[in-house]
Order: structure tokens, then C-alpha cells, then sequence
């Protein structure tokens, strides 16, 4: 017995030994966490993610938040330098980081063995993503319509969901568009869009009937497939698409899909760099995979009276403009998003960080081509970016938070989708 019960840890051992290598590439990076002090040091480090080619896995807030950054050992002491000489505190997070990820790839492995899950219970890849679509479609044909949305730009199918007890032919009734996994690296996200399904078509509670009877939804879980899958696969902090402009750049893969949108389009916090986590592309729209959801956003905009575009990690709940204009109903956007934050808070676990509510512009940094700001500018009331909790672990939240995270955000998109119907009412009446 006592051989038998040692049986799964050697197999996960012996399969964190052998991904080992996958890890390699990080070999020298360390993380690092910078205490912010004001508006200053926040512009000090954004300047230096560009300039460095940083990469910013937790977004601090000055005098609560630090900021969590990872630096290549090639820029390891110019970073800094840069922030002794602006006598920004700091310290080391992760000093070793090829052994932090074989370890929670074993983690991980003992997790899947340990019992059967709910695809939204696990960090499920594209292809299981897709057969739940599936299945929740064939299963409830008249609630839920699986939609084929077009190819990525390494051929994989992406599917949307949409789910309406009307077909989506009552225009008394809102459309609340949510969607994950544009950042490919942000695996916590793909659960939560699921989740959301399964709370509004499997297990829908009688506290929840207006949420299906009241509201359509739409819901694409996974929009970057393709850099999705070489997480799983290559490279875990992969961030971008995996597109290929040779005319470009021969060497550099993808673009920052969330920089790719057609709104302010490579002016503000991007990188001219093709191989940089925030190189917008080329051109805007370039990537089909972001010419999906403009797409889904201009055949219902009449009727999207919410978009939900989530992130991780960060406890942040953001609107337009990131270039620090705000639109006409920015009180109306804070409300909704102020009334969602409190909700996600007054769940939340004591070692969870609370909510902030804000211009992303304003709470972060400037940005441009955002999903958020596109959503906005073209229509939309209520267009968002959720940033969900990482719980100090960077993208690699321990899959014991998973089942926390999902039900504290459903219950906080279920209160946003109330409020959206309300506002949603009022649109209607004053058209």
C-alpha cells in the first residue's frame, strides 16, 4: 500500500524532470517586487518596461500594491540601478524560476491525477475548451448556440457561445459580451468564462433565473488559441498571437493582441520592437483573432450593453480611455464597476488583495489599441477589463484557487449584468 500511495509522486517527479528543459529559457530571469510611492515611480517603471523590455506580471498601485517585475539577466542591472537612483524600494520575488515552474508543473500533474474535475475546475487546453462548447450546445439546443467564429492564424477553430432563452431575437433585452484568454500566459481566465456558462446553463439557481430569462449573453473563452496552446506547450509567459510577417521581422512571432485594436492604434504604451510583449502589429486588426471579437462586437452593438474583457492578474477593474480622456458616462462606468469590485471584495479570501475601480489610464498607465477602448468608442455603455487575482503567484496561480476565483467573479459579473440591464432599460426608453 505504502509503495502504491508513492506511485503518483514519483511519476510527477519523473515528469517534472523531464520538462525540466522546457523551462530553460527563463534560466537567469529573477522577479522582483517594486514598492511604488506615487504617480512618479509608476511612469519611472512603465518607461523602463518599454525601454528594457520588462515584463510586468502585477501592476502595483502607489502606497498599497507592489509591482511584481520579471528582467532578463542581461538588463538585470540596469533595472536596478534605475531604481536606486530614483531611491524606488525593491527586493527579490523569484530567484530561481525554472525551479518555480517545474514545481508547479508538478503540483499541477498531482492536481489533474488526484480526481476527476469540471473542465472549469482545471486549466483546461483549447481542445477541451472547445469540446465543452460543444457539449453544452448539443446538450441545450435551445438555449445555447455554438458559433464557429473563424480560424486563428495557426488554423485553430474559435468558438463562442451564445446563450438566450429568446434566440437572440428579443432587442428588449441586453447583450452582456464577456471574453478571456487574450494574453495567452493568463491561463486563471479561460475557467472563470466557463464557469459562467455553466452557472447560467447546467446549474442555473433560482436566485440567478433573471440573469438567463432578462439577459443574452455571449461568451468566448478562449480569444489567442494559438498562443494559448504554446503556453501549454513552449513557452509558459507567452503573452502574444502566434502570427508570422516575415516583410516584419524573420525571427520575432505575434503581436500584443490587446494593442491591435483599432482605436488610438500604436500611440501610447506599446514598443516598436516586433519581438516585445506590447508590439501592437503592423497594422491594426491585423490578427484574425481580434477581428473575431470586432466583429462580434459590430453585428450586436445595438444591443451589447456590457463588455467584460478578462485579465490576469492584478485586482483591477478598468475603463477607457487609456489615453486619459474619459467618456461621457464615466460616472455611470464607475458605479457599475465600483458595484461589481464590492461584490468580488465582500467574497474575497483574507489574503486577497480589494478591488480598484478607475480610468486605466489613470489607475495604470496610458495605452492604446486596447480591446476595452475599442469596445467603448464604438458604442458599447459599459466596456471593461477585469483583472483577476494572482494571489502572489504571478500567472501561475496554484490550482487550489481556482473554484475561490470563479464563484467570486460570477457573483461579481451577475451584479454588473443587473445593473447593465437597468442602464440597458433606460437606453431604450431615451432612443
Amino acid at each position: 500500500m505504502a509503495a502504491r500511495n508513492l506511485l503518483p509522486i514519483v511519476i510527477a517527479l519523473c515528469l517534472g524532470a523531464v520538462s525540466a528543459g522546457k523551462h530553460d529559457i527563463y534560466s537567469g530571469y529573477t522577479t522582483h517586487k517594486v514598492s511604488l510611492r506615487d504617480r512618479s515611480d509608476q511612469d519611472i517603471l512603465h518607461d523602463l518596461e518599454l525601454k528594457l523590455d520588462l515584463d510586468v506580471w502585477q501592476h502595483g498601485f502607489p502606497g498599497d500594491v507592489d509591482s511584481i517585475v520579471m528582467v532578463s539577466p542581461q538588463n538585470k542591472d540596469e533595472f536596478l540601478n534605475q531604481l536606486d537612483k530614483n531611491e524606488i524600494p525593491h527586493s527579490v520575488d523569484i530567484e530561481d524560476i525554472p525551479k518555480e515552474f517545474e514545481e508547479f508543473d508538478a503540483k499541477m500533474d498531482l492536481w489533474r491525477r488526484s480526481r476527476q474535475r469540471k473542465v472549469f475546475e482545471n486549466y483546461p487546453r483549447h481542445g477541451e475548451v472547445n469540446d465543452y462548447l460543444e457539449s453544452i450546445a448539443e446538450a441545450y439546443p435551445d438555449l445555447v448556440t455554438l458559433v464557429d467564429a473563424g480560424l486563428s492564424f495557426e488554423n485553430r477553430t474559435i468558438k463562442y457561445v451564445k446563450i438566450s432563452t429568446t434566440n437572440f431575437t428579443d432587442n428588449s433585452k441586453p447583450i452582456y459580451f464577456l471574453d478571456a484568454t487574450i494574453h495567452a500566459r493568463e491561463w486563471v481566465t479561460t475557467p472563470v468564462a466557463l464557469f459562467s456558462i455553466y452557472r447560467l446553463v447546467e446549474n442555473l439557481r433560482d436566485e440567478d433565473r433573471d440573469l438567463r430569462e432578462d439577459i443574452d449573453w455571449i461568451v468566448l473563452p478562449v480569444v489567442n488559441p494559438d498562443g494559448f496552446e504554446y503556453t501549454h506547450t513552449n513557452t509558459r509567459l507567452w503573452r502574444r498571437t502566434r502570427s508570422y510577417y516575415p516583410q516584419v521581422s524573420t525571427t520575432c512571432y505575434g503581436v500584443d493582441a490587446n494593442r491591435n485594436f483599432d482605436v488610438s492604434f500604436n500611440t501610447l504604451g506599446v514598443s516598436s520592437n516586433p519581438c516585445s510583449d506590447t508590439y501592437p502589429s503592423h497594422a491594426a486588426f491585423s490578427e484574425p483573432e481580434t477581428r473575431i471579437v470586432r466583429d462580434i462586437m459590430l453585428e450586436y452593438v445595438d444591443r451589447i450593453q456590457i463588455y467584460l474583457n478578462i485579465h490576469s492578474h492584478g485586482y483591477y477593474i478598468l475603463y477607457g480611455y487609456g489615453n486619459l480622456t474619459l467618456p461621457a458616462n464615466s460616472a455611470q462606468l464607475y458605479h457599475v464597476g465600483a458595484t461589481m469590485g464590492a461584490k468580488i471584495d465582500s467574497l474575497k479570501l483574507p489574503e486577497a488583495g480589494f478591488y480598484r475601480v478607475g480610468n486605466s489610464g489613470m489607475v495604470l498607465y496610458s495605452t492604446s489599441g486596447s480591446a476595452q477602448d475599442y469596445g467603448q468608442a464604438v458604442g458599447i455603455p459599459f466596456s471593461y477589463t477585469l483583472e483577476l487575482p494572482g494571489y502572489g503567484r504571478g500567472f501561475q496561480v496554484p490550482p487550489e484557487y481556482i473554484d475561490q476565483i470563479n464563484f467570486e467573479t460570477w457573483e461579481g459579473i451577475a451584479v454588473s449584468a443587473r445593473l447593465s440591464r437597468l442602464y440597458y432599460n433606460d437606453r431604450k426608453k431615451n432612443v
